[in-house]
C-alpha cells in the first residue's frame, strides 16, 4: 500500500471509535446494571436475586422510574427541573386532601395543581427565557412551601375514607406485581413512543440540540418547552399520588433529594446535561442501577443508609468523567 492509499484509509477509524463510544454512552449504564446483579447474586443468592427482593426493588423504584421519565424529556430538551421533589411531596398532600371528594378528587386535584406547575415552569423557560435552574429553583420552594401550608404545618394528611379505590390500586398486585409498578412501566412505554416516534419527541431532540436554530427551522419551541415542563411535573405528581395511595396518606416532606436521584438516573443513563441526546432505555438502566446499588448496601447490613448517598454520589461523578471522554471521543 501507498502512503498516499495509506492516507486516505486512516479516516474510518475514528469514526468506528467514535461509533463505539457512542454505543458505549448510549449501552454502558445497562452493562454496568448487569455486571452488578450479578455479582449481587453472587455474594447474596436468593436473598437479593429472590422474587421478594426483586419486588420489592421495582416497587421501590417506580415513582423514580416516572420522575426520570418526565426528567428525560426535560434533559434531551436543553433544561433542567429541580421542582420535581416538592411536586411529589405536594401531590401527596392534595391527593390526601382531595379523598375527602372521593377518588376523583384524590387524583385529579394533584394532577391538575401539578400540571399548572409545569405550565408556569415551561412558560417562563421557553416564552420569558428565564433559566431553567432559577425557574425550578423557585417552584420547587413554593410546592413544598404550599404542601407544608395543606397540611398546616407539616402535620401527615390522610386519605379519607381509606378504602377508595385509588388506596385499593396503590396496594393491590397483579400476578404478584405491584399496581405502582405496571402503571409505572406503561407511563414508561408510552414515553419511548413518544420521544422516538413523535413529531413532539423529534422537535424536543430539535430544541435541545439549539433553541435558536430549532426557532428558525419554524419548530414552535416555547411549545415544545412548555410541553416537556407540563409533562415533567405531570410525572411527579402521579409518582405523589401512588404513593399516597400505597400509605393511604400524604407527607410534606416526601420527595426530599428525590429530584437529585431522578437526575442521577437520567446522567447515569447516558443522556447529556448539554441536551439534544439521550433514550429512554438509559433512563431505565440508570433508575434499576441506582436502586439496586441501594438494594446491596442494605443488604450488607453493617453500613449507614447514607452510604447510599456517598456511593450514589461517587458513582455519578464517575459517569460524567467517563461521558465528558466518551464525548470527546464521538468528535474526533
Amino acid at each position: 500500500m501507498t502512503t498516499g492509499q495509506a492516507r486516505r484509509a486512516a479516516p474510518p477509524l475514528p469514526a468506528a471509535s467514535g461509533r463505539g463510544a457512542a454505543l458505549a454512552q448510549r449501552h454502558g449504564a445497562a452493562l454496568v446494571l448487569l455486571v452488578v446483579v450479578l455479582l449481587g447474586s453472587l455474594a447474596f443468592g436468593d436473598r437479593f436475586f429472590g422474587l421478594g427482593n426483586l419486588g420489592t426493588i421495582a416497587l421501590d423504584g417506580s415513582s423514580l422510574v416516572l420522575i426520570a421519565t418526565g426528567m428525560t424529556f426535560v434533559i434531551v430538551s436543553g433544561g433542567i427541573d429541580l421542582s420535581v421533589g416538592s411536586v411529589l411531596a405536594l401531590a401527596g398532600v392534595l391527593s390526601a386532601y382531595g379523598s375527602r371528594w372521593g377518588t376523583a378528587g384524590a387524583v385529579l386535584l394533584p394532577l391538575v395543581v401539578c400540571g399548572l406547575i409545569g405550565l408556569v415552569n415551561g412558560l417562563l423557560v421557553g416564552r420569558a427565557r428565564l433559566a431553567p435552574f432559577v425557574v425550578t429553583l423557585a417552584t420547587l420552594l413554593f410546592a413544598r412551601g404550599l404542601a407544608f401550608a395543606v397540611s398546616q404545618e407539616g402535620n401527615q394528611v390522610y386519605i379519607i375514607p381509606g378504602d377508595l379505590v385509588v388506596t385499593r390500586a396503590g396496594q393491590a398486585t397483579v400476578l404478584g406485581v405491584g399496581v405502582p409498578v405496571l402503571i409505572a412501566l406503561a407511563v414508561f412505554a408510552a414515553g419511548v413512543v413518544a420521544l422516538n416516534r413523535t413529531r413532539f419527541g423529534l422537535w424536543v431532540f430539535a430544541v435541545g440540540n439549539g433553541g435558536d436554530a430549532a426557532g428558525l427551522m419554524g419548530l414552535p419551541v416555547t411549545r415544545v418547552k412548555a410541553g416537556v415542563y407540563v409533562l415533567s411535573s405531570l410525572l411527579a405528581g402521579l409518582a405523589g399520588v401512588l404513593i399516597a395511595a400505597q400509605t393511604a396518606s400524604g407527607l410534606p416532606t416526601l420527595g426530599e433529594g428525590r429530584e437529585l436521584e431522578a437526575i442521577a438516573a437520567v446522567v447515569i443513563g447516558g443522556t447529556l446535561l448539554s441536551g439534544g441526546s439521550g433514550s429512554l432505555g438509559g433512563t431505565l438502566a440508570g433508575v434499576l442501577l441506582l436502586k439496586v446499588i441501594q438494594n446491596l448496601i442494605n443488604q450488607v447490613g453493617t453500613l449507614s443508609s447514607y452510604y447510599q448517598q456517598v456511593v450514589g454520589g461517587a458513582f455519578l461523578v464517575l459517569v460524567v468523567l467517563v461521558q465528558a471522554a466518551l464525548a470527546r471521543r464521538r468528535q474526533l
